[in-house]
């Protein structure tokens, strides 16, 4: 998690939404892909970090299907990025804060809860919550 807050906090030093994903392969530990928000950058919403960190890490290990593998995040996943990690067969998803408003896996959509979704992470939030609230909340008080 605390490369994901890394990537989080250069991505609000880029001006950019400060989320960080990062993909792990959970038999070794290692790190396949980390990223940080580049939505503003890339002028692309679909720029998210864990869409980012997924696609790093599936060109990484040469194949769609991320199994074996947890993706940590400092923000639950938007609806968006939670079908990404279920097509992905990610093995867990830890995740910082929760989004209320724009979250897709225990708030709004639910995508995991869905009877039509074919793939369900086990799921763990609140992971350094205050750390990413904190975060979060200071980028947008710069901005207003």
């Amino acid at each position: 998690m605390a490369r994901a807050f890394a990537e989080a906090e250069a991505a609000a030093a880029r001006g950019e939404v400060p989320v960080g994903a990062v993909v792990v392969e959970a038999a070794t530990g290692a790190i396949l892909a980390a990223a940080g928000n580049q939505v503003e950058a890339r002028a692309d919403p679909t720029a998210h970090a864990e869409m980012l960190a997924i696609r790093a890490a599936a060109q990484a290990r040469g194949s769609a299907l991320l199994m074996g593998c947890d993706l940590y995040v400092t923000l639950e996943p938007c609806p968006m990025c939670a079908a990404a990690i279920g097509f992905a067969r990610l093995r867990r998803l830890y995740y910082g804060a929760p989004d209320p408003k724009g979250g897709g896996v225990e708030h709004g959509a639910r995508i995991f809860a869905q009877p039509t979704c074919h793939h369900r992470p086990e799921t763990y939030g609140g992971i350094d919550e205050q750390r990413s609230a904190a975060l979060l909340r200071a980028f947008f008080r710069a901005r207003r």
